[in-house]
C-alpha cells in the first residue's frame, strides 16, 4: 500500500520525501522493522522512538512517522501526535478488521478478565466463533496464545484483529484497560459493545487522580460510532454500552450517557436496583458457586455457575447484559453460564488433599482485595489467612488502604513482595504496615465483616513470596482458608531492571503443601 493512501485519515503536517514510498509493514519498535516498513517514532514515558530513527532506517524502513523531522536520509511524515497516527494508520492498512468483526469492549477497574472470559464463553455456546483479548492470554481462531500487555499497542491490536477474521472468528471479547484509552491504543476500533464493571482506586502513579482515570476509562464510550474520515465502510449504527450502575462511576457514566444520548444505553445491577435493564435477586453463593435470579427485558431466568463470590454475580450480569446487546437472550447466556469454568488465578481453589482451603487471586487493587476477603469469609468456617503484597512503581497510595483493609477482614495474615520492580520490598512493606495499625494504640487491628470479633493472630512480615506462602500454610488449621493475593495467573515475579523469575502462586502453594504433606502430614 502507498504511504498517501495509509495517510488519509490523518492530519499531516509536512511530508519530506516521496509520498507514494511503497509500504510493506508497520513497526514502533526498531527490532521488528524489515525492508518497506513505516516507522513510527513514537515518544514514550521511558525512551522516545526518534532516538531509534536511525535504527529503523539501517532496518530498511521505507518512511517514518515523526513529531519533529530528523537528519536522516528517508521519507518523513511530520504529525502533531506519533501515537494517534499510529492508530489510525494501522487500522487503514490492515483493512479495518472491527468493521466485520464484532468486538465486545471491557473496561473498569476490577471484572475485566472474567466479564470477558463469560462474554466468549456465552457467544461460543450459542454459535459465534470469538476471539479473546485480555490479560490473562490471547485466543485467535481457537487457539490460545500468550500475551505481553492487557492492551497491545494499535499495531498489534489491528493485526490480531485481521487474524481473527482469517481464521474464523465473528466476534471478540477484550479487555480495555486505561493506559490502552489514554495511549490511543483502541482508537478506530468498532464497538460493538462497550462495558463498565466498576471504577476503585488504581492506577495513580499513571493517571492525576480518580477524575483522570474517570475519564479515561469514558473514552471508551465518548469513540463508539464515531467513524474517522475516508475509512471507507463501517457499521452505520453506534455500538451498545453496558453500564454497572451499583457502582458510583458508573451511575454518573450511564447518567452522562443517557443525557447525551451517545449510544444505546443498557444498565445492570448486582444488587437489584429497581431502575437497572438488568437485576440480580435472590444472589446465592458458596464453595460450588453462586446462583442468582436475572431479572431483564426478556423475563427471569435462574443463573447457575461454578464462580463464588458476588463479584462474579456482577462479572455474569454484566456478560448477560453484552450478549443481550450481541442478540443472545438471556435464557440462553443463562444455560450457557451454567458450564463456564473457573478463570486462572481468580478464586481459583489449590487442593492437594490439606484439610483447609487455598484460593488464589489476582486481587491487586483496594476494592478487589475487599472483595476477594469478604467472599472468603463466607466460605470458610475457621480463620481466615491473608498473604498479600503490593506491586513496586505503582500507586502508592493504596498500599496502606490495603494493609488496612487485610487487618479488618483477616484473622491473620503474612505481608510479602509482590512484584518489587525497581522498589526494594522492605521499603513498599514499610508503607503497607501503617495501614494496619490502629492509631489510638499503635496495635494490629483485626476482626472481619458482618460482627466477626474472633481474635487474630500477629502480622507476620515475610519479603521472600515463597516463604511468605509457606508461613501462611504452615499456620493453617483444619476448616481455615488461606488467601494468597495479589498475582493470580502470573507466571514471573518481576524486580529491577526488568529481571523476572519464575514464580506462579499456585504451583507454589502446591509445592509447599506437599512438602507440608509430606513433612508433618498434613
Amino acid at each position: 500500500m502507498k504511504l498517501r493512501e495509509l495517510l488519509a485519515d490523518i492530519e499531516v503536517a509536512e511530508i519530506a520525501g516521496d509520498a507514494d514510498a511503497e509500504i510493506a509493514g508497520l513497526a514502533y519498535d526498531s527490532r521488528r522493522v524489515e525492508p518497506g516498513t513505516l516507522f513510527f517514532c513514537v515518544p514514550g514515558q521511558r525512551s522516545d522512538g526518534h532516538e531509534f530513527g536511525e535504527l529503523a532506517v539501517e532496518g530498511g524502513a521505507a518512511a517514518l512517522v515523526v513529531e519533529r523531522l530528523l537528519s536522516l536520509p528517508v521519507t518523513q511524515v511530520r504529525v502533531a501526535d506519533a501515537r494517534a497516527a499510529m492508530a489510525s494508520v494501522a487500522v487503514r492498512f490492515w483493512g479495518d478488521p472491527t468493521a466485520k468483526l464484532r468486538v465486545a469492549g471491557v473496561t473498569g477497574t476490577n471484572g475485566k478478565t472474567t466479564t470477558a472470559f463469560l462474554i466468549r464463553h456465552v457467544l461460543e455456546a450459542h454459535g459465534t466463533r470469538t476471539g479473546l483479548l485480555g490479560t490473562v492470554k490471547r485466543v485467535v481462531g481457537g487457539v490460545e496464545e500468550e500475551v505481553e500487555r492487557t492492551t497491545p499497542e494499535a499495531i498489534d491490536l489491528q493485526r490480531t484483529f485481521r487474524r481473527m477474521l482469517e481464521e474464523g472468528d465473528a466476534a471478540c471479547a477484550m479487555e480495555v484497560s486505561s493506559h490502552a484509552l489514554a495511549l490511543e491504543r483502541t482508537t478506530g476500533v468498532r464497538f460493538a459493545v462497550a462495558v463498565f464493571t466498576n471504577l476503585t482506586q488504581d492506577h495513580l502513579d499513571f493517571h492525576a487522580d480518580m477524575e483522570e482515570y474517570f475519564v479515561a476509562k469514558r473514552n471508551l464510550f465518548s469513540s463508539m460510532g464515531a467513524v474517522a474520515p475516508g475509512s471507507g465502510t463501517r457499521r452505520q449504527l453506534p455500538g451498545t454500552a453496558v453500564v454497572n450502575v451499583d457502582d458510583a462511576y458508573g451511575a454518573r457514566l450511564a447518567r452522562e450517557l443517557g443525557e447525551a444520548g451517545e449510544a444505546p444505553l443498557l444498565t445492570f445491577s448486582p444488587r437489584g436496583a429497581q431502575q437497572a435493564d438488568f437485576r440480580a435477586l435472590d444472589v446465592f453463593f458458596d464453595a460450588s458457586g453462586s446462583r442468582f435470579r436475572c431479572l431483564g427485558p426478556g423475563g427471569d431466568v435462574e443463573v447457575r455457575m461454578a464462580l463464588p463470590g458476588h463479584f462474579n454475580v456482577e462479572n455474569a450480569l454484566a456478560a448477560i447484559g453484552t450478549c443481550h446487546a450481541l442478540g443472545v437472550p438471556a435464557d440462553a447466556a443463562a444455560a450457557a453460564l451454567a458450564g463456564a469454568g473457573r478463570v486462572p488465578g481468580r478464586f481459583e481453589p489449590v487442593d492437594e488433599g490439606q484439610p483447609f482451603a487455598v484460593l488464589v487471586d489476582y486481587a491487586h487493587t483496594p476494592d478487589s482485595l475487599d472483595n476477594a476477603l469478604r467472599a472468603a469469609r463466607k466460605l470458610t468456617g475457621g480463620r481466615l489467612i491473608a498473604v498479600f503484597g503490593c506491586g513496586g512503581d505503582r500507586d502508592r497510595e493504596k498500599r496502606p488502604l490495603m494493609g488496612e483493609i487485610v487487618a479488618r477482614l483477616s484473622d491473620a495474615c503474612v505481608v510479602t513482595s509482590d512484584n518489587p520492580r525497581s522498589e526494594e520490598p522492605q521499603a513498599i512493606i514499610a508503607e503497607i504496615l501503617p495501614g494496619m495499625t490502629d492509631s489510638e494504640n499503635g496495635e494490629a487491628t483485626g476482626g472481619g465483616p458482618g460482627g466477626h470479633e474472633s481474635p487474630r493472630g500477629d502480622v507476620s512480615v515475610e519479603p521472600d513470596r515463597r516463604a511468605a506462602i509457606a508461613l501462611a500454610l504452615g499456620a493453617a488449621a483444619p476448616g481455615d482458608t488461606v488467601v494468597i493475593a495479589g498475582k493470580g495467573h502470573e507466571q514471573g515475579q518481576e524486580f529491577a531492571g526488568g529481571w523476572k523469575i519464575p514464580f506462579d502462586d499456585r504451583e507454589v502453594a502446591k509445592e509447599e503443601l506437599r512438602r507440608l504433606r509430606s513433612g508433618s502430614g498434613v
